[in-house]
C-alpha cells in the first residue's frame, strides 16, 4: 500500500513537471496563454483529487481491517481456566475462608507455598507478615483465582474455588494493592470501574469514605477532572484513595490488602490506614504488611517465611513468644526489614 501511495504521488508530480514544462514553452511562443496554463494545471488537480481520495479511504480501509482482525483474535482467546459445568455462583458470602494443605509453584524448580492450612472466620483480619519472598502476596492471589493451585483445597464459605463461577467469586472480592492502576478518564469514571450503574450520591458517599471527596471537590471540575495516563496528574496518596473509593463502591464481604500503604509518606500513610481501618469494619480481610504497627489489632497475624508458616497468632502472643515476628517488628525500629530471619 506504502507503494501504491508513493507511486500516485509521483504520478502527481510528474504530471505537473510536464505541464509546467510545456505548458511554459508554449506560453512563450504565444500558442497559449497564461490563463490557458493555469486551467491546465486546475484540471490535473481536479483529475488526481479522486484518485487520491480513493486512495486514502483503501488505505484505512486496510488499517481497520487489520485492527479488526486483531480485535476479533483477542477476543477468541479463551481464558487459561474456563467455569465446569457444575459450577455454580457464590451468593449470600459470609466469608469464612480455608487454605487446605495448599501447594503452589509458578514453575517445575522452584516452590513458593507448600502444605499451607489457614482459616479465617467470617468478619476476621487475618494479618500476613514475614521476609521478602515468602509468599505472602502469591497466597493473596491464589483466593480470586488468578493461578491454579498444585495441591490442596482453597474454599469460601465451605466451597471449592473449583465449583464456584469465576465472575462471581471475584465480584465478591475487592482489592487494593500497592501498585494502583487508574485508566485515563475522569475520577468518576475510575471510581465507577467496579460497579458502572452506581449511582451519583454512591459515588459521593464512596469517595468520602476513602477521604478522598473533599479534595475532588477542590478540583476545577471536581468528579469530571481527568487523571491522565495511569493517573500520572495525582499524588501516590491520592490514587490509593481513588483505589479505596473504588472498594467501598463495590462493597464486597472479601477484602485484600496487599502492602496498600508501603509506597508511602507518614502522612498519607495515616489518611489512608483510617480509610482501611473504616472499610474493614464487618469484612473478612487479608492483610499483608511490611510496616507491622498499622496489623497490631488483627486477629490473627501468620508468619510466613519460604519454609512455610512459622507463626501464627495475635500480636501480644507473638511478641512474648519471641521469636522471628519479635525480630521482625524489633528491626523496624531500627529502619529496615530483613530479608531472612
Amino acid at each position: 500500500m506504502a507503494e501504491f501511495v508513493s507511486g500516485v504521488n509521483l504520478f502527481t508530480d510528474i504530471l505537473n513537471l510536464i505541464v509546467l514544462g510545456a505548458g511554459g514553452y508554449f506560453v512563450s511562443t504565444g500558442e497559449i496563454g497564461m490563463p490557458d496554463l493555469v486551467a491546465y494545471l486546475l484540471y490535473i488537480v481536479y483529475f488526481i483529487q479522486p484518485i487520491k481520495k480513493l486512495t486514502n479511504f483503501i488505505e484505512q480501509y486496510q488499517a481497520g481491517m487489520a485492527g479488526f482482525e486483531r480485535f476479533v483474535e483477542i477476543m477468541d482467546i479463551k481464558p487459561e481456566r474456563e467455569d465446569s459445568k457444575y459450577a455454580k455462583d457464590l451468593e449470600n458470602v459470609s466469608g469464612d475462608i480455608a487454605f487446605k494443605n495448599v501447594s503452589f509453584n509458578y514453575s517445575d524448580k522452584e516452590k513458593v507455598l507448600s502444605n499451607i492450612s489457614l482459616k479465617i472466620k467470617s468478619g476476621e483480619t487475618l494479618a500476613l507478615v514475614g521476609p521478602s519472598g515468602g509468599g505472602k502476596t502469591t497466597l493473596c492471589h491464589l483466593l480470586p483465582h488468578f493461578y491454579e493451585i498444585n495441591h490442596g483445597d482453597i474454599t469460601i464459605d465451605h466451597k471449592n474455588l473449583n465449583d464456584i463461577t469465576l465472575k462471581s467469586l471475584r465480584q465478591n472480592i475487592g482489592m487494593v494493592q500497592q501498585d494502583i492502576f487508574l485508566f485515563s478518564g475522569t475520577i468518576r469514571d475510575n471510581i465507577l470501574y467496579c460497579k458502572g450503574d452506581a449511582k451519583e450520591e454512591d459515588i459521593i458517599a464512596a469517595a468520602k469514605s476513602a477521604n478522598i471527596h473533599d479534595f475532588i471537590m477542590s478540583l476545577p471540575n471536581q468528579y469530571d477532572t481527568y487523571v491522565g495516563e495511569r493517573g500520572v496528574k495525582l499524588s501516590g496518596g491520592q490514587k490509593q484513595r481513588i483505589s479505596i473509593a473504588r472498594v467501598f463502591l463495590k462493597n464486597p464481604p472479601i477484602l485484600i490488602l496487599d502492602e496498600a500503604t508501603s509506597a508511602l509518606d507518614n502522612e498519607s500513610e495515616a489518611i489512608i490506614q483510617a480509610s482501611l481501618e473504616k472499610l474493614s469494619k464487618g469484612r473478612t480481610t487479608i492483610v499483608v504488611a511490611h510496616r507491622l504497627s498499622t496489623i497490631k489489632n488483627a486477629d490473627n497475624i501468620v508468619v510466613l517465611t519460604p519454609k512455610g508458616i512459622e507463626e501464627e497468632g495475635t500480636h501480644d502472643t507473638l511478641m512474648k513468644n519471641n521469636h522471628i515476628y519479635t525480630k521482625l517488628y524489633n528491626a523496624q525500629f531500627k529502619g529496615y526489614m530483613p530479608d531472612t530471619v
